[in-house]
């Protein structure tokens, strides 16, 4: 019981925060997930924008020869658009955007070859320059931070390198050359500074909001308990202590008799605290739809049971509120083996009690199996959701956890 109470308080937590479609958990609004997206969709509108000025001005550039120039566009547009595709739909941004911090570097060694006898100026940059910061972006997306470290300090110096040896390295194309290269250095380590910045502070945001409903669940779970564990005590002094009392100073037959219909009512009330379920009719129900019943009970736990049946005869019937008792109590011994045993070899058989007119249900797991004593006085899901719920209606409820699994048998034999 109290492990049904716990996933209530914890959705009840749950529930309190936004949710969306970036966050998985459901508990942050502003989380490392998030930030990642935006970085991708940001990259993504950048790229179009200087990927297009590129374009053009390549398009329309004397400097390549032909047949180098559409190698080179080929080998940076074509990546340079899958990646843009991949930033926007939200899909394979790493792979796309690695691929292109690794396109770009390559039409780099080629660029000497491109524009060899080609005469042009050291201040006027070839449309290959207006991507080199997308590359290192690119870096950033896509590979670990050594790697992002690399991309934003050596693109650069080869950009540099090779821009350079264009130019015969000529002292004065040095400076033109070097303030390039210092340039998107220093917007590669900006880029780079920030992304690390937001995603640092998204984590801490989350490490927070996962510790604030941690901590709220914690505190609302204890105050539960202590209203649980209150209203126990109240019912075992208004009902069990009266039918104790009651018990103690019947003399006459019909005293008897009372007492013991007071302490059924008292155990019966006890064993559905925590559903508040009444007696509810008294109409005879059939072995068969109490089988239907528990079926359909295990699938509120998430079980799709299969009861396996052994009747000498399908028509045996049992009172309305003994049938409601040995569900529940089955329906709590079938939770118990998800919550604890992960269902694993979770079976239940129902078959004939040892008397006629009897029914016997037996619920098995292939768990690793508990200590029964050491389990705490204030766990009612085994004291009060089987022993007193089945010893209510006069049944008898056996739990035998051992190594190998827990069997937990529960049997009503009809008043001879």
């Amino acid at each position: 019981m109290q492990s049904e109470a716990g996933r209530r308080v914890l959705a009840d937590a749950h529930g309190t925060f936004p949710h969306t479609a970036d966050t998985i958990a459901g508990m942050a609004t502003f989380t490392r997930a998030r930030v990642e997206r935006f970085t991708a969709l940001a990259v993504g509108a950048g790229s179009i924008a200087l990927g297009v000025h590129s374009l053009l001005t390549a398009l329309g550039s004397t400097a390549e020869q032909p047949e180098w120039r559409t190698a080179l566009m080929v080998l940076v547009f074509v990546p340079l658009a899958a990646m843009i595709i991949g930033c926007l739909v939200g899909r394979q941004v790493r792979l796309t955007a690695g691929v292109f911090a690794v396109a770009y570097p390559l039409a780099l060694l080629a660029w000497p070859l491109a524009v060899a006898g080609t005469p042009t100026s050291p201040s006027d940059g070839p449309w290959i320059w207006l991507l080199l910061n997308v590359a290192t972006v690119a870096a950033v997306l896509s590979f670990p931070l050594p790697l992002q470290l690399v991309w934003t300090v050596m693109v650069p110096v080869e950009y540099g390198i090779v821009r350079w040896a264009q130019f015969d390295f000529a002292p004065d194309a040095a400076a033109p050359v070097g303030l390039d290269v210092i340039y998107a250095i220093i917007l590669g380590s900006v880029l780079l500074t920030l992304d690390r910045v937001y995603r640092a502070v998204a984590t801490d945001v989350d490490e927070a909001r996962a510790e604030a409903v941690a901590s709220y669940a914690a505190a609302a779970a204890a105050d539960a308990a202590e209203h649980e564990r209150i209203a126990v005590a109240a019912l075992m002094h208004d009902s069990v202590l009266a039918a104790l009392i009651a018990a103690e100073r019947a003399e006459t037959p019909r005293e008897q008799a009372l007492a013991v219909a007071m302490a059924r009512e008292a155990l019966t009330r006890l064993a559905n605290t925590e559903q508040d379920a009444g007696e509810g009719p008294d109409a005879p129900v059939s072995v068969n739809e109490l089988i239907e019943r528990l079926q359909r009970a295990a699938q509120e736990v998430g079980v799709d049971l299969l009861v396996q049946r052994s009747l000498a005869d399908d028509a045996v019937t049992v009172p309305g509120r003994v049938g409601r008792a040995l569900v529940l109590a089955a329906t709590q011994a079938v939770a118990n083996a998800v919550e604890h045993a992960a269902s694993a070899g979770l079976a239940v058989t129902v078959d004939d009690g040892a008397e006629s007119g009897g029914i016997r249900i037996t619920v098995r797991d292939a768990g690793t199996g508990f200590d029964l004593g050491a389990v705490p006085d204030d766990r009612l899901g085994i004291r009060a959701s089987i022993y007193a719920r089945v010893a209510a209606v006069g049944g008898r409820a056996r739990v035998s956890p051992t190594g190998e699994g827990t069997s937990v048998v529960l049997e009503w034999e009809p008043a001879s």
